[in-house]
Formats: structure tokens, C-alpha cells, sequence
């Protein structure tokens, strides 16, 4: 029972399961609605292709993320791995606030519909933060 695995910090388990999840449904999200739709556009072609590549890497970026924490989460001395922590920590705020602020720029109106996703990122930025407060 010695090398017993311990969840040294639950705030990252749980946002690394999160960011995995979101990855998931981001990839139906896309596969099922945003994608089909943006091809059915007279967008030109060169357009769609850069739409859909930034689609996938962030999920591929938030899949890394998820996997990452939940690595992170397992291991005996935070301190060492901290600095990783803060810097998902800034890119996930970052990330939400330039949505945020692109969104709003490009009218008001269009903030219903991101109003699920902004509280999905600022709620990680939130755990992250405590997570981040944790000591060993």
C-alpha cells in the first residue's frame, strides 16, 4: 500500500476532467452543427478551412489542458509543477476574455449566445485559482 495513488489537488482533477469533457462535446458541437453549417455557406473556401482548423486546435488545446491538470493532480510535490499550473491558468482567462471582448465588439446581442461558454471558462479560471492556492 505504499505506492498508493493520491489525488494531491481535486480543484485540478476536477478541471482537468472538465477540460477533457469540454473537448468532447466541442468536437460534437462542431461534427454535428458548426461545421455542416459553415460548408453549406457560400463562405469561401479558404475561409472554412481556417475556421475549421482553429476549431480543432482548441480542442486539441483543451484536451491537452485536461490531461495535463489531471496529471498534475496525482503528483506529490505540487510546488515543482506549480509554474504549469499558472500558465493554464492565464491562457484559460485570457482565452475567455478575448471571447468575451470579440463577441461583445461585434454587437451585444451576440452575448446570449457565448453566455454558456463564458461561465464555462471563467468557472475553471475560478477552480484553477484554487486550485492554484493549494499547498502541498
Amino acid at each position: 500500500m505504499k505506492n498508493q495513488v493520491k489525488v494531491r489537488n481535486y480543484f485540478y482533477l476536477v478541471v482537468g476532467v472538465l477540460c477533457v469533457l469540454f473537448a468532447g462535446s466541442q468536437t460534437w458541437n462542431g461534427l454535428q452543427t458548426m461545421l455542416p453549417a459553415l460548408h453549406g455557406t457560400t463562405i469561401d473556401s479558404s475561409a472554412v478551412t481556417v475556421f475549421t482548423y482553429q476549431w480543432y486546435i482548441i480542442i486539441a488545446e483543451q484536451l491537452v489542458f485536461g490531461i495535463a491538470l489531471i496529471i498534475i493532480a496525482f503528483q506529490k510535490s505540487v510546488t515543482k509543477i506549480k509554474i504549469a499550473a499558472w500558465v493554464i491558468t492565464a491562457i484559460l482567462f485570457v482565452r475567455g476574455v478575448t471571447t468575451v471582448v470579440v463577441t461583445v465588439s461585434l454587437g451585444i446581442s451576440n452575448m446570449t449566445n457565448l453566455l454558456t461558454s463564458a461561465i464555462a471558462i471563467f468557472a475553471l479560471v475560478a477552480l484553477m485559482l484554487l486550485g492554484n492556492r493549494v499547498r502541498n
